[in-house]
Order: structure tokens, then C-alpha cells, then sequence
């Protein structure tokens, strides 16, 4: 099965919902009281920095990523001993490749068990089954979860946080605080991404994978939209003659995917709409949705596709398959994760030279960029004994070791002379057995992972590219306000309600119905409860500020 990106998975479930399921399972009848609102908040844990190479570009406060021209030459240690006690670990997370070979013949996973100290039992689960096997685990018997399991916050899992709540660890007195320092690893996780975890009920529960700032990215083929007349500082007037020039025979400017809504993050934030929700200086939160911008962003896109710059299969065509038209040149941009950038860079060798794009103006407005939750997904623990906790957490902290360490080296690549080779920078190049096994195939990183940096290996200039770009666009970031807050109706209702919202704005940019229903479609969401959401996360929101 091909590699899937995480936008790959994001887009491609966000219309899916199991709430039936769920909703009369053993985890409650939804009375939990989740909210932070009323509660003593648990402090976040304290951030203390790894030390470890010094990154050739420098990162900022603001969001823009440590850079790295060349794998560092001097790899550090940053787990003092074996973490296990050489017990059986059950574990679940889902997948974006291919079934690994089992334990007993995979000499990756062998050497990560050596590393930990432990037996891996692993449950691991193909993104197309994702939600189906989470509504299993969530409703079963609490004594058959596994030891550590991993959230993916892009789901919306109906009553997730009741879920967390009743059948996790609580893990505030582990990692709260100056407590977290006995697992340097996690102490290395930024505050950024704890927030935008979030506590359930004033507790902390889970340890987030952390991610870069920048979020949807529209990817271009750099030489085609050049060539179409692409400048710095275009407008949105630009853009559409750009599109519609690079537009020809069955050669499109413009890609899409199913359930990406014609890629309408990335032009939603260069019209500067806000992401789903925006706090007003009052505390009130109100719908991106019902902002003026957004709708004139769906006008945009539909001028767009009426001009013939998308692909005619944008409304049903997979993200794999849009891939592959935008390597072999079919078309000359498509919307994914900014994450993607290190396959695009990869695949894309002696085809094109990929790029993401900068946001074009509006009406003389610097436009956006959709600011990603900064915690792709969140991993728990199955209640248990102290000491079994403990050991669960000196795992997750080896997992999460830094770029730049032995750890981080072994977890990602596996062991040198059987996975993977050094490059002429001193990189590792997988072996032909490295590129069955690994942490695609077995997905580690899903468990715990240490901040992400640029680096592309054996490709310094694209390192440069990307860390100049978010270093111009980093600071247009539109974000998503209630990241990291807490709303049962959400819990309980957000992805079948989005679900009426996304269908609207694909028909109207597809053509099939007019712009004018729009303002229809918003006022249903918010009396079916929009409105309630706004309201729980403004309670959520002053609870935390």
C-alpha cells in the first residue's frame, strides 16, 4: 500500500463519523464533566531544552524550525539506561504503510526491543480502519487496552475525552510540572505542543506529538507556475491568471483531492478567514465560517474551477492518486500537510523541483497561512501500578529522543550496515532491507517523538528553501482558537456537523449549487450546535487563560 502523508489521513477521514458506535458505550452517557472550566488546572510540564548539535539554521520563537544542511557528524546520547524490565508491551496506533514482517523475523523491531528493553506487542491499525478499531477499543473491557495507545487528535472521536478520562492514566503526577524532568526526553517537548493537547478536566492525560507551526500547504511544481509567470508578493488576481496560463490540454494548474474541498485551507487562510474559530478580545468565540472572508474564499475557488484551472476529478480522486498526477507533471500543485515536504523533496528527484507556495494577497492584505495544531494526536496509558507507569513513561521518553542522538538514529533508521548505509553527508541511506523495515511500516513515531527539525537529506538547499519560507510566512499564521480547549457538543457532534459544512462548500466551488445557500448552510451548523460550541469553548478558553 503507498506511503500516505498525515494530511493524507486527516483529509481523507474528515467526513467520516461513528457517533451510533460510541455514543451508548461503556464510557458513559456523556455526563463526564471534561471541561476546564471551574477546575484547578495542572500546570504544564516544564520545558527544558535537549541539548544536543547546533542546528545551521536558527529557529525563533514565533515557530520557525532548527534547519539542519547536513546530518549532524557527532550524534549525542539521550537515554542513560535501558528503559525496560524486559516485560511484554501491548501497544496500538494506526499505520501509513504497509503491515511490518512479524517480530520474530524483523530485525528492526528486534533491535528496538533490545534498545527498550521490553517485548512489543503491536496493535497496528491501516488509516482506513482507523475509526472503525478505536470505536472497538473505546467501548470494550477496560482490562483488555492496550499499555500505550495513540490519539490522533484529526478524528474527533465521538466522546474521545470522556474515553481518556475514565479509562486513562492520569498522568499530572508523572509529568506536571518540574515532575517531567525525570524523563529528559518529554521535558524536550515544547510547551506549544502540550497546549495545543490539552487538558481534560484541569488534568494532564496524554504526551503530544509534537509538529511544526506551518499546517496546509498548497505544494507547487515550482518550473510550471515560474514559467506561468509566478512572482513574489502576487495577488489573488496573479494567482488565477498564473492558474489559468499553466493550464493546457490535459495539464492542470490546480490539484484536489477528494474531501480536501478543492484545497480550500490554504486559500480560506490567504483570504485571512479564520481557521473554524477565532476569539474575539471579549473571550467570545466565533465561526470562521460565518466570516465574510470565508465565504469569499469559496467564491475564489469556484472562479477558479469555473476557468477550468482544476483537475476534473477533484471532487473523487484519492490523495494518493493526486500525487502521483502532480510527479509525473498532470498537475502542477496539490494541498498537503506542510510535513510532506520530506517525500516531496524525495520523489520529486530528476521530475520537478517542488515548492511551497506563498500565500497570494487579497484587496492588498498580506495573505495567510493555516497555522497547524501543534500536536499531531496525543499517546496514553492504560491505568496501572506506579511502577508499571513508570516504566511505560521511560519508553515513550527513549521513543521520543531528539534529532541528533543514537536513539533518534535507531528509532528512525534502524541499525546501521542492515538498514541503512551513510551518504556522502554522513546521512543515513536506507538499504533495500531498510526500506522494508521501518518506522513507516512499524510506526514508532506515532508513540512518542521528539520536535521535528528541517532536514532533508543530502539536499541543503531545500532545507535553505524551506526554512526562508517560513520564515516569511510563519509570522501570517492564521491558527484555529480552540486548539487545546475542550467542548462536549464538539466531542459529541463536530465531525457530523463539519460533515454538512464541507458537502456545501464542495458543491458550490464543484458548481452544483450557487453561493447564495452558503449563509443557509452556516445558520443550520449553528442552530444544530455551532452555537453551543462556541459557548463551551468560551468557557473552556477563560478556564485557561
Amino acid at each position: 500500500m503507498p506511503r500516505m502523508s498525515r494530511r493524507t489521513l486527516l483529509g481523507s477521514m474528515a467526513a467520516v463519523a461513528v457517533p451510533g458506535v460510541l455514543t451508548a458505550c461503556s464510557t458513559g452517557s456523556g455526563d463526564s464533566d471534561v471541561s476546564n472550566a471551574g477546575k484547578k488546572l495542572a500546570p504544564w510540564p516544564s520545558y527544558r531544552p535537549a541539548t544536543g548539535p547546533k542546528p545551521d539554521l536558527a529557529p525563533t520563537d514565533a515557530g520557525v524550525q532548527a534547519g539542519y544542511t547536513a546530518y549532524p557528524a557527532e550524534l549525542v546520547k539521550s537515554v542513560a539506561r535501558t528503559p525496560g524490565d524486559g516485560s511484554t508491551v501491548k501497544v496500538m496506533s494506526v499505520s501509513f504503510g504497509t503491515p511490518p514482517k512479524p517480530a520474530s523475523a524483523n530485525q528492526f523491531w528486534a533491535a528496538v526491543e533490545k534498545a527498550l528493553g521490553v517485548k512489543i506487542e503491536y496493535t497496528i491499525i491501516s488509516q482506513a480502519d482507523y475509526q472503525k478499531k478505536m470505536a472497538t477499543v473505546m467501548a470494550g473491557d477496560p482490562d483488555s487496552l492496550p499499555d500505550i495507545i495513540n490519539m490522533f487528535s484529526g478524528f474527533v472521536l465521538p466522546r474521545e475525552a470522556e474515553f481518556v478520562q475514565r479509562r486513562a492514566e492520569d498522568l499530572t503526577p508523572f509529568l506536571s510540572g518540574a515532575a517531567v524532568a525525570d524523563y529528559p526526553n518529554l521535558a524536550n517537548i515544547p510547551t506549544h505542543a502540550w497546549r495545543d493537547m490539552g487538558r481534560i478536566g484541569g488534568r494532564v492525560y496524554g504526551i503530544p506529538l509534537e509538529r511544526p507551526l506551518p499546517g496546509s500547504t498548497l505544494w507547487l511544481n515550482q518550473g510550471m507556475f515560474t514559467d506561468a509567470g509566478m512572482t513574489e508578493g502576487w495577488t489573488s488576481e496573479d494567482f488565477a491568471a498564473v492558474a489559468k496560463k499553466a493550464t493546457s490540454g490535459r495539464t492542470y494548474a490546480l490539484g484536489a483531492a477528494q474531501g480536501s474541498l478543492f484545497g480550500n485551507a490554504v486559500h480560506s487562510a490567504a483570504h485571512n478567514a479564520p481557521q473554524e474559530w477565532v476569539v474575539t478580545k471579549s473571550g467570545a468565540f466565533q465561526p470562521g465560517w460565518a466570516d465574510e472572508r470565508f465565504k469569499a474564499a469559496i467564491a475564489f475557488q469556484a472562479g477558479l474551477r469555473k476557468g477550468g484551472a482544476y483537475h476534473p476529478d477533484a471532487t473523487s480522486i484519492s490523495q494518493i492518486d493526486l500525487t502521483t498526477l502532480f510527479y509525473n507533471g498532470t498537475v502542477g500543485s496539490m494541498q498537503d500537510g506542510f510535513g510532506a515536504y520530506l517525500p516531496k523533496y524525495r520523489e520529486s528527484q530528476g521530475k520537478l523541483t517542488p515548492a511551497a507556495a506563498l500565500p497570494y494577497s487579497v484587496d492588498g492584505t498580506p495573505g495567510g497561512i493555516v497555522a497547524a495544531r501543534r500536536s499531531f494526536g496525543y499517546t496514553v496509558l492504560k491505568k496501572a501500578k506506579k511502577e508499571r507507569v513508570e516504566l511505560l513513561l521511560r519508553i515513550l521518553d527513549y521513543l521520543a529522543a531528539p534529532f541528533g542522538s543514537k536513539e533518534w538514529e535507531l528509532v528512525h533508521y534502524g541499525v546501521e550496515g542492515t538498514h541503512f548505509t551513510r551518504g556522502k553527508d554522513g546521512s543515513p541511506q536506507p538499504t533495500k532491507l531498510g526500506e522494508v523495515e521501518n518506522n513507516t511500516n512499524l510506526p514508532l513515531k506515532y508513540l512518542a517523538e521528539g520536535p521535528q527539525v528541517l532536514f532533508v537529506p543530502g539536499m541543503p538547499d531545500a532545507v535553505r528553501a524551506l526554512h526562508a519560507w517560513q520564515q516569511q510566512t510563519v509570522p501570517h499564521a492564521v491558527r484555529n482558537a480552540s486548539y487545546g480547549l475542550q467542548s462536549r457538543t464538539k466531542n459529541a457532534q463536530g465531525t457530523t456537523l463539519k460533515a454538512m459544512l464541507d458537502d456545501t462548500v464542495t458543491g458550490i466551488v464543484a458548481g452544483r449549487i450557487s453561493l447564495s445557500e452558503w449563509d443557509a448552510a452556516v445558520k443550520k451548523w449553528r442552530s444544530r450546535g455551532g452555537d453551543r460550541m462556541a459557548e463551551e469553548f468560551a468557557k473552556d478558553y477563560a478556564a485557561n487563560t
